[in-house]
């Protein structure tokens, strides 16, 4: 037999196999067809070249991130003569996410080879199944089953594996961090479903849409600066930590009065990384194991910020003077409480195990940020580097600050007054958040300087009465 004659044969019969295909995707039922289907592929399988690689959404119950990856990689400006694409918008998203279609086919060139993708989509029984990206075992029901085929050349086998996929990986996780929308996320008040029932999420979260930046903030210029070369110093830097043997984090104190720009300072920071915030209210948190719980659940390339840290129980200075005990309740007489008769346990050392002990390294690409108005009542364990890394002083207004300030509200970099408030500035203390608020209260720039001056002076006048 010769090779023509060979090749004619192998011809005729993937063209039958194809009209047969065809002829059961319209006549036949649904349970038979897919078994005929099953069997010609591999009947074409054995005279073709291509080879498919399946990847499924689930592997048993987990989810297949390799499937998340894919959905994110594969998009129609891939293939831009593609006639059916899907636009999605997620709860809680303000973007909208275009994708594939369904069983629809698009081609992705990668080193001048073609990767044929194919979203397959089927009906299953609904079954409950571990949600994606679920770190507490919520479940969610499905009732399709969904995966991708990729088609290659056999000979391109060795490329996919070690050149393409992580390509697609990569890929995939920049378009993530393109289409993310930042988040701000709280502890959750349900403390039943905290201890570790199945289905209950600990963080609940909204849409972080502060506009604050690193541009807007009322801060001298110099120390922005410093600490925009510590956050790129910091993201970059995945290779030394883990050389070095430390957890992928970063500590950040932020002291000073109440409106001198912390929460903006938080905000900036979050806009100019990409970062979600997770607002840790020690307080409420009942013990070290439920303060674990949290840390856990938390995302990586996120900031956790605990404000008021002065304020928060059993972590000032361990050096102050011990209370004297309370007198006990008897069991009669004592309150009832929702969650039993517990008082608030997270204890130093436990909280220090949760800044740089062992469960402070489960996660990567974290920043720590404490806020406190008092530093002086932190106990002295809290302020060593590895702990808490950048010290930052939120002062009063500065002139620097005032002219940041001006240009934001007033629309202004030079004006007359400028100078009267500069000085008065120098002698008063007064919040950037007190500066703002006089002027904002006018949009003519003189009304509103001139009111900020009286301000200033009226501040200075009360210092001086008190002082004398």
């Amino acid at each position: 037999m010769t090779l023509q004659t060979v090749v004619s044969t192998a011809a005729s019969v993937a063209a039958t196999a194809m009209l047969l295909r065809s002829i059961a995707r319209d006549y036949l039922p649904r349970e038979l067809n897919y078994y005929l289907n099953s069997k010609l592929s591999k009947i074409l399988a054995a005279f073709s070249s291509q080879v498919t690689l399946v990847i499924d959404e689930f592997e048993a119950l987990t989810f297949n991130h390799l499937f998340n990856a894919a959905e994110l990689y594969i998009r129609p400006h891939i293939a831009p003569n593609t006639n059916r694409v899907r636009a999605t918008m997620a709860t809680k998203e303000n973007m909208i996410s275009v994708t594939m279609e369904r069983n629809e086919e698009i081609v992705d060139i990668f080193n001048g080879v073609d990767f044929k993708w194919r979203l397959v989509s089927k009906e299953i029984p609904s079954k409950y199944i571990q949600a994606p990206g679920s770190e507490n075992h919520h479940s969610t029901l499905k009732s399709e089953l969904r995966y991708f085929e990729l088609r290659f050349h056999r000979k391109h086998k060795d490329m996919v594996f070690g050149e393409y996929l992580p390509y697609v990986m990569e890929k995939a996780k920049e378009v993530k961090e393109e289409r993310k929308t930042l988040k701000l996320f709280t502890a959750k008040n349900d403390r039943i479903r905290m201890r570790g029932r199945r289905g209950g999420e600990m963080w609940q979260c909204v849409n972080l849409d502060h506009p604050a930046t690193f541009d807007t903030l009322a801060m001298d210029f110099d120390v922005k600066q410093r600490i925009l070369e510590d956050l790129d110093l910091f993201e970059g830097r995945k290779g030394f930590y883990r050389s070095v043997g430390k957890a992928w984090k970063r500590g950040y104190l932020l002291s000073g009065p109440p409106g001198s720009g912390k929460s903006s300072l938080i905000a900036a920071m979050a806009n100019y990384l990409n970062f979600d915030v997770y607002d840790l209210e020690l307080t409420d948190i009942r013990s070290n194991s439920e303060l674990r719980k949290l840390l856990i659940a938390t995302g990586n390339r996120s900031i956790i910020v605990v404000e008021d840290i002065d304020c928060s129980l059993q972590l000032q200075d361990r050096l102050a003077k011990t209370p004297k005990p309370k007198v006990s309740i008897s069991r009669s007489t004592r309150p009832y409480h929702p969650f039993g008769n517990e008082k608030p346990q997270v204890t130093l050392s436990g909280f220090l195990n949760f800044i740089d002990g062992l469960w402070s390294s489960c996660g990567d690409e974290r920043i720590i940020v404490f806020t406190t108005n008092h530093k002086d009542k932190l106990d002295p364990a809290l302020l060593r580097p590895g702990r808490m890394d950048v010290h930052i002083n939120m002062s009063y207004c500065t002139p620097c600050g005032f002219k940041m300030l001006a240009s934001n509200y007033l629309g202004i970099t030079e004006h007359p007054l400028f100078v009267e408030v500069e000085k008065l500035l120098e002698t008063t203390n007064v919040t950037p958040a007190e500066v703002g608020e006089q002027l904002l209260k006018n949009e003519e720039s003189e009304i509103a300087l001139r009111s900020l001056m009286e301000l200033l002076i009226e501040k200075g006048r009360n210092h001086e009465s008190k002082v004398i």
